[in-house]
């Protein structure tokens, strides 16, 4: 009896040891890289009351705290110019070592399967792997998952970037941040938080979801959906599951291709659910100190792309907000041209991304409409273009470089002369350029709003835009449709974006 007694007080006070023990976030770990002349925080887990001490080893002195009655604690660093490797020591009742710390740039990479594409699935990819040894640049992917509220950790662990930890991650975000690397010669920290096929409500808070009554038709189907999910989701075990598992079988020994396997039904557990992505992979991220954020996302809020025109811009206040800071860098990519079942969509999407570069600032676009080589693939595999136009968005904003023409041409404005309409546009750069012979994909209409293709010539920095059945134009239109490829450039070898210069009603205006 007595041995029991000793053996339960043991267990007991390894357990108070245990709990005492200092914790961290997986993103504060070992090869992080910390923002370069800011203030970072460093935060974690302890005892209640436990006193915390954070000593940067490039600093003389530690910086203290107390966890909170919930066990939280929370300390500002301040970090000096790029360099490292570092160490910080973090002592409570335990002490822990961050090896191989860097300062340097980190960004947040975030968005749906063109961002989540892996390196490994673009173009030349084992060529891209191999040489891939950039030791100050470090890769951290946030796992998939969904939550209802928000998460103060998540999983994940920062990498060195090699041959042996670049294959799986993003292709566009470690394109950029190479890019970046090469050229501002600092440690590059690169946080990869992307899942496929996810519409921007899942990536937007439920407080800024309620914000605007445009959304509620996306709350409604949700609160519908998660009354319903007991019932989904047995159905969908009891009967899909097998059903699909059944006929999968039968295709591979018929050597058929295998049916789609059924994703689970809208609810709780389904990644479309609004700020279910927000929850578990933005908001364990707050705290860290980032320079901006890159976004990769559209293809699935294109049937709704007039709502995206609010929804966009609204995620994007969102993380300004929650990160604290009001002027953080945003820089996404247009979607690419591809072949939609419902014809406008897409460009529709591609309008309303636009728009947002047009009224949000500090963001920037980058033009993808040249690189869709396959209009029936919805992946472009061509990421080096997109990494390295996203990095001349940020080179030239963020990093001062003067010399970097950074945008393709965007419209700007319209002229009608008799029976010609001559077109004008920002980031001529260079003067305006037809890749490939003469323009193409420009059309025109008249009072009717009947659009005819018209011939356009680049006159300086203006294009000339007109239709000899048509005498008196009142619109023009530029790679207006899903699958449209143009080939207007600027000086800096940048496309044009799609653009129309009317604004009647779209396919998508009533689509909530």
């Amino acid at each position: 009896m007595l041995r029991k007694v000793f053996v339960l007080a043991a267990i007991m006070i390894i357990a108070c040891v245990c709990l005492a023990d200092v914790k961290l976030p997986n993103v504060i770990s070992n090869n992080m890289v910390l923002q370069q002349q800011s203030k970072v925080k460093i935060w974690g887990w302890a005892e209640a009351g436990e006193k915390i001490q954070v000593r940067p080893l490039w600093q003389k002195s530690a910086v203290k705290t107390v966890a909170d009655k919930d066990g939280k604690w929370l300390v500002k660093i301040k970090t000096g110019k790029a360099g490292g490797p570092f160490a910080i020591a973090i002592k409570a009742n335990n002490e822990i070592i961050l090896q191989n710390v860097m300062v340097g740039e980190v960004w947040i990479c975030s968005g749906q399967s063109n961002m989540q594409l892996a390196v490994k699935s673009c173009d030349n990819a084992k060529e891209e792997i191999a040489n891939s040894k950039y030791p100050a640049i470090r890769l951290f992917t946030v796992p998939n998952t969904v939550a209802g509220e928000p998460k103060d950790n998540c999983g994940g662990e920062w990498k060195v970037c090699s041959a042996d930890t670049v294959a799986n991650f993003s292709a566009a975000g470690y394109f950029f941040g190479r890019y970046l690397h090469k050229n501002l010669n600092v440690p590059i920290g690169l946080i990869d938080s992307s899942w496929g096929g996810t519409p921007a409500e899942s990536w937007t808070s439920d407080e800024y979801m309620k914000k605007d009554s445009d959304f509620e038709p996306i709350l409604k189907r949700y609160a519908e959906a998660e009354k319903a999910y007991p019932a989904t989701i047995k159905k969908y075990k009891e009967e899909t599951l097998p059903n699909w598992q059944k006929a999968k079988e039968k295709a591979e020994k018929e050597g058929k291709k295998a049916p789609r396997w059924p994703g689970k039904p809208y609810g709780p557990e389904n990644p479309h659910r609004p700020s279910g992505l927000y929850n578990s992979m933005i908001a364990p991220l707050l705290n860290y100190e980032i320079k901006g954020a890159i976004w990769y996302q559209g293809e699935s809020n294109a049937s709704r792309a007039y709502q995206y025109r609010k929804l966009f811009p609204n995620m994007i206040a969102n993380w300004r907000d929650d990160f604290k800071e009001s002027k953080l860098p945003f820089y996404f990519v247009q979607i690419a041209p591809f072949n939609y079942q419902a014809e406008y969509i897409a460009v529709e999407l591609e309008e309303a991304q636009l728009l947002t570069l047009k009224n949000v600032k500090n963001t920037g676009m980058v033009v993808t409409n040249d690189i869709a080589s396959d209009v029936y693939n919805i992946h472009p595999t061509n990421k080096q273009d997109v990494g390295k136009r996203l990095a001349l968005w940020a080179l030239a904003k963020d990093y001062g470089k003067k010399d970097v023409v950074f945008s393709g041409p965007i419209y700007k404005c319209m002229k009608v002369k008799g029976s010609k309409i001559r077109v004008s546009f920002d980031y001529t750069c260079g003067g305006l350029v037809a890749k490939g012979g003469e323009l193409k994909q420009f059309q025109i209409a008249g009072a009717d709003k009947k659009f005819v293709d018209a011939k356009a010539v680049i006159d300086g920095k203006i294009v000339v835009v007109s239709c000899d059945s048509i005498s008196s134009p009142v619109a023009v239109r530029y790679c207006w449709s899903n699958k449209a490829i143009g080939n207007l450039f600027n000086g800096g070898e940048l496309p044009a974006s799609p653009f129309r210069t009317d604004e009647w009603p779209g396919v998508t205006i009533n689509n909530k």
